[in-house]
């Protein structure tokens, strides 16, 4: 497949202002868009538009409306709606696709946009690649009669609200647990909070009152210090930090323990194991905790791991037919209840297995010894090869020889940011804090070099 130009592992994501978020290339990205995804519709195909709380959201919603009504595409305004709802509405209100405008847990000065296909998956490599061909074309307008049409789809909130819910074992209520919600100032702000209430729960709800530029700040699944004063403040049982679109979620028990990803899919996966209900196995990533991979197997349960990125962890999935994955950030696909990552629906598949068990979450997630890990993000200006600096490659096979099979090494350049991720793990602390930096130091160096 040819290079990109705009597509990464998440959809196209960017600072606003510079390409390809800018005013000019959204609106050329909403008609070629429009174009692709009609191709076989005998009348106006149907496309749903969500957003986060980003101020640069209304810009871009009205961008990407002009293209897709110029393509003779009918729109639907979801206005501010986790990720995981657009795809879940996107399924049940037969769209031809669903377009989220969001940065995920990036500040809110980025922004992006990604696409879910009608069943409420992400789009085909081949789709996108068609959408970015389409781009280069000159953009023109279909006639006057046939232009498209927007409305505000009515009640999205209260359905996705009743979806969320249903995902909840009928018969278990959250009645007599205290829960701090954090929304992360984010698109599930006025949802969240009453998902869980709706089920029984006394929910202090925290970063729930967007302004446009306070998304992510100092809140949600990226910043648990937010979660951990409330937690203590208020006494609660537990908590849970959403991301910015929701589709992520990390939880703390009631000691302000962290209960991150890979304490999630163990959690969930030894439940679905006990009740019979966990098909095949789990699928992780390359950053996935060495020790959730020895924890599961040591049930009985199989983990593999897929490329860093929740599209690749649904590929393995759906190539294994298996029904969990999820990666250590919290991104957690339970497949039997959603098609695509959803943070609230996977805090509530760990609540039901804490209900079913009679045991806290601090007890549930006690049987996971999480090794030591260490990740340092170094900072590019410019892609930097890393398999082709012998450099990197000496000071890794160095440190891999050095960990032997008591640990692990990753270096791989991220997919929505410009940095390397440098990723150390093993039994002694301090040999892998030892490791990550000069690792960390030999990559800023090799790169600066390169430049």
């Amino acid at each position: 497949m040819s290079k990109r130009r705009y597509f990464g592992t998440d959809g196209i994501r960017g600072k606003l202002g510079q390409a390809p978020i800018t005013p000019e290339m959204v609106l050329k990205l909403g008609w070629a868009a429009g174009r692709v995804l009609a191709q076989g519709a005998t009348d106006h195909a149907k496309i749903l538009i969500g957003k986060d709380t980003r101020v640069s959201g209304y810009l871009l919603e009205s961008a990407l409306e002009a293209g897709l009504s110029a393509a003779g595409v009918d729109i639907r305004l979801l206005g501010p709606m986790p990720t995981p709802a657009i795809a879940y509405l996107t399924r049940t209100a037969r769209a031809r696709a669903g377009i989220v405008i969001s940065a995920s847990h990036n500040p809110y000065d980025d922004n992006g946009i990604k696409f879910f296909s009608s069943d409420g998956s992400k789009l085909p490599d081949e789709t996108e690649a068609a959408i970015e061909e389409m781009m280069q074309q000159p953009l023109t307008t279909v006639d006057s009669a046939r232009l498209g049409k927007a409305k505000r789809y009515e009640d999205a909130s209260g359905r996705y609200i009743e979806f969320c819910k249903s995902t909840f074992p009928h018969r278990l209520s959250l009645e007599g647990l205290r829960i701090v919600v954090d929304c992360a100032n984010g698109a599930a702000y006025h949802i969240a909070p009453l998902v869980f209430s709706e089920l029984g729960a006394d929910v202090i709800a925290v970063a729930n009152e967007p302004d446009g530029f306070n998304i992510n700040r100092d809140c949600g699944s990226t910043h648990p210090e937010c979660l951990r004063r409330a937690v203590r403040e208020h006494r609660a049982d537990l908590g849970l930090a959403l991301d910015g679109d929701g589709d992520r979620v990390i939880m703390m028990d009631g000691r302000g323990e962290i209960v991150d990803g890979d304490h999630l899919l163990y959690i969930i996966a030894l439940d679905r194991k006990r009740a019979g209900r966990l098909r095949g196995g789990v699928v992780g990533t390359l950053m996935s905790n060495f020790g959730l991979e020895q924890a599961l197997r040591a049930h009985g349960i199989a983990f593999e791991r897929a490329p860093v990125g929740d599209r690749y962890v649904l590929a393995q999935l759906q190539e294994k037919g298996w029904e969990l994955g999820g990666e250590t950030s919290g991104h957690i696909i339970c497949l039997d209840r959603a098609s695509t990552g959803d943070g609230i629906v996977a805090a509530l598949q760990a609540l039901a297995a804490l209900r079913e068990s009679g045991k806290s979450l601090g007890e549930l997630k006690s049987g996971l010894e999480i090794y030591p890990q260490t990740m340092i993000n170094v900072r590019m200006h410019r892609r930097f090869d890393l398999k082709g600096s012998p450099p990197v490659q000496r000071a890794l096979r160095e440190a891999e020889r050095e960990l032997a099979d008591a640990g692990r090494v990753v270096l791989r350049a991220s997919g929505t940011e410009p940095v390397v991720r440098v990723m150390v793990e093993g039994r002694d602390a301090s040999q892998v804090e030892r490791l990550s930096r000069q690792l960390a130091d030999t990559v800023q160096r090799a790169a600066e070099e390169a430049a």
